[in-house]
């Protein structure tokens, strides 16, 4: 990985290109409100990532006859916690907290200060706090279950209903391009940990990256530990 100075700087500069958000965006206020602040703090390549979770999230919501594809308030939560997920990794949400569980919290007062109830803030907020959780996030409900199959299959470890999200792969990777999302995200988690070691425990994904950065810390590649 990078020194510590150089990390993601140049994708986390750049600007987040124009996109034509009625294709993906659902027409609800709430949703719209979520892209309107993501969209303006995330970079391209983590933006890019978390729509494409959102909509292969969709896709599998959709495929198991869910209420977070039929019911449009609960739709608004699952478009809140895809698009939320990695928020985290902002500067604006760097707190002292793991960046999943700061992004969780900020959905939480995203979706209260608009009004959304407590029990469905909550649902996001496990959905979040807990998808880098590997074999929690899949079972403790069905919100976290669907986030974290979708966001697994966008960094090709596909495992439930692949032959349909497939199809779509091409598509959706021409319309919100990778951008080198893995080396940008795993470089935005560790530049954290390097700042304050207590956002990286052992036992988490953030304390995998970081450990492997402390091995390596000249590397520049993709975080080996990613």
């Amino acid at each position: 990985m990078c020194p510590p100075s150089s990390f993601a700087h140049a994708d986390t500069d750049a600007k987040a290109p124009v996109l034509d958000t009625e294709t993906f965006v659902p027409s609800t206020e709430i949703s719209k409100s979520v892209y309107a602040h993501v969209s303006s703090i995330l970079s391209p390549a983590i933006l890019n990532h978390s729509i494409r979770v959102y909509l292969y999230a969709k896709i599998l919501a959709e495929i198991t006859d869910s209420s977070y594809a039929s019911d449009p308030v609960k739709h608004d939560i699952l478009f809140t916690a895809c698009l939320f997920h990695d928020i985290g990794t902002t500067s604006e949400y760097n707190g002292t907290q793991r960046f999943e569980v700061e992004g969780g919290d900020a959905a939480v007062k995203h979706l209260i200060g608009r009004g959304v109830s407590k029990e469905l803030a909550h649902e996001a907020w496990m959905a979040i706090s807990l998808h880098t959780s590997a074999g929690i996030a899949e079972r403790i409900n069905e919100l976290t279950g669907i986030v974290r199959e979708a966001i697994l299959f966008d960094f090709g470890r596909p495992r439930v209903h692949a032959e349909e999200l497939i199809k779509r792969r091409e598509s959706f990777e021409g319309q919100f391009a990778r951008q080198g999302i893995e080396k940008v995200l795993g470089d935005a988690v560790v530049e954290q940990a390097v700042k304050n070691p207590e956002k990286a425990p052992s036992a988490s994904w953030p304390g995998v990256l970081y450990r492997a950065h402390l091995a390596e810390p000249e590397y520049d590649g993709v975080n080996k530990a990613f």
